[in-house]
């Protein structure tokens, strides 16, 4: 399951968008966690939909992604415990761009490249402190005798003080995998893929203007170093109130094709490079979301750790395959169901049978 941390300044909208992406779920799945709400949210998928169309299963069980929304927060440097954020695959920012009578800005206007800039200056100087204790004890270590795995993380961390004390946060650094590894445990902040949510007044989302190049967007465009996803939470959260329908024509009258919840999930997927294999068949149709390159085997473990001990080949077709024949034994008889082994790289949309041994 994605974890993603939601993470903004007061006033922003944060805890709006928390409420639209979290109510997808038909019952409540929100509980509090220390200073945090988290939520659990189904990821829409319309490949799921239409295969449980297909094959009429007991359960339809799409992925799930984990929001995480700190309450009282007032930046990172405040008491709000932070170990929510540590936790998370992704750092989601709602950045501030609309004007309200009714909620002005703490800060006195509103400006979306000021609180972009303090947000990461936020991260670096958390993951500063951060890296400098660990330092003090690896040296200390260091003075009782030589230790190769402890002069190897010196080095990374030396190398990522340099670039937080230039104000670089740890992601633009590119380490190769061995040296992230090493970073892993730290779970530093500014290392996490950030993901900007512009929360645009509803004039910026007008008729025949394309979300993605608004006015509201279009103005701060020379601050967007990172990706971003351009929302107007408060009316959204209205729209997603209604019947289906309705909220579809709404959506269509602010030149939206599909809501929040689905392009904030689409571009976070896109940011860590997740895609979504399916298992289907009578008792269940299901979603399973894995970092693109994952082989067979690894994605036999999401299921189960037993499939993965003992797996013997992987029934594999692609969605468009089965959608454009109707079953699954129409596709065999075209020869497009393969098997595959361990090492083969799942594909976006593969459809798995997974045999193993007991």
């Amino acid at each position: 399951m994605l974890r993603a941390g939601l993470i903004g300044f007061p006033s922003s909208g944060k805890t709006t968008l928390f409420q639209l992406m979290t109510q997808a779920l038909e019952t409540s799945n929100s509980r509090r966690r220390g200073d945090a709400a988290v939520g659990i949210s189904r990821v829409p998928d319309e490949r799921l939909d239409h295969l449980t169309t297909m094959f009429n299963p007991k359960k339809h069980v799409p992925t799930t992604v984990q929001f995480s929304d700190p309450t009282g927060q007032q930046g990172l440097t405040s008491t709000v415990d932070v170990s929510v954020f540590r936790e998370a695959d992704a750092l989601l920012h709602v950045v501030r761009a609309f004007q309200s009578e009714t909620a002005p800005p703490p800060s006195g206007s509103v400006d979306p490249g000021r609180d972009i800039r303090l947000m990461e200056e936020e991260l670096i100087l958390n993951d500063l402190d951060v890296v400098e204790r660990r330092l003090q004890r690896v040296n200390q270590d260091l003075k009782k005798g030589k230790n190769t795995t402890l002069d190897q993380e010196k080095a990374v961390l030396t190398q990522c003080r340099e670039s937080l004390e230039d104000g670089t946060p740890v992601r633009a650094l590119n380490l190769d995998e061995h040296l992230q590894k090493q970073l892993r445990g730290f779970q530093l902040l500014s290392a996490k893929p950030l993901l900007l949510i512009l929360n645009l007044d509803e004039t910026d989302l007008s008729q025949n203007t394309r979300a993605d190049a608004s006015p509201g967007i279009e103005r701060i465009k020379d601050k967007l170093t990172h990706a971003h996803v351009p929302v107007c939470a408060k009316i959204e959260l209205e729209i997603s109130q209604l019947d289906p329908g309705d909220a579809e024509s709404f959506l269509a009258d602010l030149g939206l094709v599909e809501s929040s919840l689905d392009r904030v999930i689409r571009a976070a997927f896109q940011l860590l490079g997740y895609i979504s294999f399916f298992t289907v068949g009578e008792d269940e149709c299901r979603a399973w979301a894995v970092p693109k390159g994952t082989i067979a085997q690894a994605a036999a473990r999401e299921i189960h750790s037993d499939i993965a001990r003992g797996f013997i080949r992987a029934e594999v077709v692609s969605y468009e395959q089965l959608k454009e024949r109707g079953s699954l034994h129409t596709c065999r008889e075209h020869g497009e169901v393969r098997l595959e082994g361990k090492e083969y790289e799942v594909q976006d949309g593969d459809v798995i049978n997974f045999r193993f041994a007991t």
